[in-house]
């Protein structure tokens, strides 16, 4: 199958159709951002190791009776993708204290939460993609009120199956960032990526706050050993996934 026009060209990924009008061809791309693309910079080998953690976690989610736009990765910086039209709700689940969540509000770094927190942001670069209240959601109509119960219900789910596999990983899931679609049938299809580009990653065996960080914080706050962070993530990742095939 092979990729014809470009659809859509984002920050880390680049969007193709393909010649089955039900399947696209997304490229990841090694262009790192952040603050809103105020700062960019490259980050060697990032596109085929986010595609890869992605793939791995996408299938598993998968095999978890979660439902996802995932087909297949044709190459390991490419991945064929269903057809969808993205929510402009951006979900934020967090566990722990961090980030915005800890400017905002005054908690400290590191607090765990009592219950995960699910959080919607505006789909918007111009709007700098702003914290969504339920009612800001029904006055834009964004979502309708049912179906944001079910994208709230399945991210919660995501969490909890996510947890324990990075768990396993020796890996601290910190808060991720969740992207939803729906398809031609309707449905509600989990879509973009999971990856340390969209995930608060901390190594469970690392007590120092700097060396702890496998995500890209380490970019943002120009923490060095940005790649070697990805790819440990990488590795641990699809070695916890050949073990559980295995066992």
């Amino acid at each position: 199958m092979s990729q014809t026009e470009k659809l859509y060209e984002g920050k880390a990924k680049i969007l193709y159709t393909t010649d089955d009008p039900d399947i696209l061809l997304t490229v990841y791309k090694d262009d790192a951002t952040a603050f809103n693309a105020q700062k960019k910079g490259q980050i060697t080998g990032k596109g085929a190791i986010n595609c890869q953690i992605t793939a791995a976690l996408y299938e598993l989610l998968e095999s978890l009776d979660i439902s996802t736009h995932y087909v297949d990765c044709p190459q390991p910086d490419r991945m064929r993708v269903k057809a969808v039209t993205i929510v402009p709700v951006e979900v934020v689940v967090r566990n722990i204290a961090a980030g915005s969540l800890c400017r905002q509000t005054g908690l400290p770094e590191g607090k765990v939460l009592d219950v995960p927190l699910v959080e919607y942001y505006y789909k918007s670069d111009e709007l700098g993609d702003p914290l969504l209240t339920r009612d800001r959601i029904f006055l834009l109509d964004l979502v309708s009120d049912s179906r944001l119960a079910q994208i709230e219900k399945m991210a919660r789910k995501i969490n909890q199956h996510l947890q324990s596999f990075f768990d396993q990983c020796d890996i601290i899931l910190v808060d991720f960032k969740l992207e939803f679609g729906i398809d031609s049938q309707q449905n509600l299809l989990l879509a973009d990526e999971i990856s340390p580009d969209t995930c608060r990653l901390w190594d469970k065996n690392e007590t120092d706050p700097t060396a702890k960080v496998m995500d890209k914080d380490r970019f943002r706050k120009d923490l060095g050993r940005v790649e070697s962070a990805y790819q440990q993530v990488q590795q641990r990742v699809l070695a916890q996934i050949k073990k559980n095939d295995c066992s």
